[in-house]
């Protein structure tokens, strides 16, 4: 099959022979084509929102206004022919007529006009409606990746809510903002939002109907945000919980995927990774889990948030891939105390391995399901910890601690800009658990990061625990 090239919206684009799209654009006169990093030239992409032969609409970038759709990714472009190359749907192999020059490379592409119109038309039936629950700075980049999805696969309605706690930003509304600019400029300020996400105050009215419930939100309101969504929600609806944190219940642990499945009765997913949200908006590569117990759901989950940049892999061992995501932000909180402190990379080695033995620990002890080593090994356990203890909200605020001697509070309101800090909040949680179980002493950075935040013990018991921790014993 002989590259192609397309005339689209007075802009240029090549059909390789492998069904790939470079896509080309004019400067100063001269057809380029861009580099398969670079942004797309923003003609093309103000005349189309993406460029594909189904209705001239590609969907195969999850950000089409960051990077050039589908460059060094196979077009969703229908059955491979007999010689195993791919064709667009509706394009068709041309026979050769008396007086008419065959199509180039044997194809006969489809008026683009019709098409175009009608792949930009609004697809309201027959999809998933999703709904993003939290408007912060990581649920804004969800929206930015669950929209960017929906808005390409038949699988989900084109329209995504988002939740967002009304406030106002330089006297306007931020909905108004963020619906008329597609920028949450408090949150993720410089990221454009796809123009399928629709910011909405009403928490009621954003969940209403809709399939798939993606939980965002600081783990201190999850309870007061179910109150409000009780008997409102659909009773087949699938949640994810993205929230890190756990709760103490009448039996110990509480994860917050269990309070959200108590109060709404769905089923209840969750999302863990080492996903630092700037870095995830930037589309730099990167890794999350999913802990799904329902693995026909989870294929549907993983088809909703995986993008070229963001892989995402299913394992059923919800319960801990939860967990992991709450106790590695305890871990973080004592690795920037030693960074506050002055130690270097070693200790903060230490405190990683250590936290991640007492991660396992816990886990093993308070997890209902099984638990597996395996786990540990993916993105939710080693990768998150590593992540957390040297960039992160957690190791940032910590270090600000050890080294000015302010409170946690204080520093919270002046370094996060509005977001919440995890880690203290869920190592006091922890702590009552672990002490309702007499299973403290079995814990010693857990608690050492417990009573320097909230009773006054000197930062510096933080290396005397590394010290004397049972590891070493």
């Amino acid at each position: 099959m002989v590259p192609i090239s397309l005339l689209v919206g007075g802009k240029m684009a090549l059909l390789t022979k492998r069904g790939r799209i470079k896509c080309c654009y004019a400067e100063k006169g001269e057809e380029r084509l861009c580099s398969h990093d670079s942004r797309l030239c923003r003609d093309l992409r103000s005349e189309l929102f993406h460029l594909c032969f189904r209705g001239a609409i590609c969907t195969c970038s999850a950000t089409p206004h960051r990077r050039p759709p589908c460059c060094e990714h196979r077009l969703c472009l229908g059955p491979a022919s007999a010689t195993g190359a791919r064709f667009p749907p509706g394009a068709r192999r041309s026979r050769r007529r008396a007086g008419a020059a065959p199509a180039p490379g044997g194809l006969e592409i489809p008026p683009v006009g019709s098409a175009l119109r009608s792949a930009l038309a609004p697809r309201t039936m027959g999809g998933k409606k999703v709904c993003v629950v939290g408007s912060g700075n990581w649920g804004s980049v969800i929206a930015k990746i669950a929209g960017a999805n929906a808005a390409r696969l038949s699988t989900f309605e084109n329209q995504v809510n988002m939740w967002v706690l009304e406030e106002e930003v330089g006297g306007r509304r931020l909905t108004d903002i963020i619906n008329t600019e597609h920028e949450n400029v408090k949150y993720l300020p410089g990221y454009k939002l796809p123009p399928n996400v629709v910011a909405e105050p009403d928490l009621l009215k954003a969940c209403a109907g809709a399939d798939i419930l993606l939980f965002v939100v600081p783990h201190q309101f999850i309870g007061k945000v179910c109150d409000q969504l009780k008997g409102h929600v659909k009773k087949d609806a699938v949640g994810v919980s993205l929230i890190k944190g756990v709760d103490e219940g009448p039996d110990g642990l509480r994860l917050i995927s269990d309070i959200i499945h108590e109060k709404l009765g769905i089923e209840i997913s969750v999302l863990m990774g080492a996903n630092i949200a700037s870095e995830v908006a930037e589309e730099k590569f990167c890794e999350t889990t999913i802990g799904c117990k329902n693995m026909q759901h989870g294929q549907t989950l993983k088809d909703l948030m995986q993008t070229p940049n963001f892989r995402v892999t299913v394992v059923q061992e919800a319960d801990t891939v939860e967990i992991c995501g709450a106790l590695k932000n305890i871990v973080a909180v004592g690795a920037g105390f030693c960074d506050g402190l002055g130690y270097g990379d070693n200790t903060k080695a230490a405190v990683i391995r250590l936290g991640l033995m007492e991660m396992i620990g816990f886990a093993k002890l308070f997890c209902k399901g099984p638990v597996t080593s395996s786990t540990f090994l993916e993105s939710c356990g080693i990768a998150d910890l590593i992540t957390t203890c040297y960039g992160g909200r957690n190791r940032k605020v910590a270090e600000a601690f050890a080294k000015t001697g302010k409170s946690i509070e204080q520093l919270e309101k002046e370094l996060l800009n509005g977001q919440k800090l995890q880690g203290p909040p869920t190592a006091a949680e922890l702590h009552h658990i672990l002490k309702s179980k007499n299973a403290v002493e079995k814990f010693p950075l857990f608690t050492a990061v417990y009573q320097i935040c909230y009773e006054g013990k000197p930062v510096t018991d933080i290396i005397k625990c590394l010290q004397n921790h049972p590891e070493h014993m």
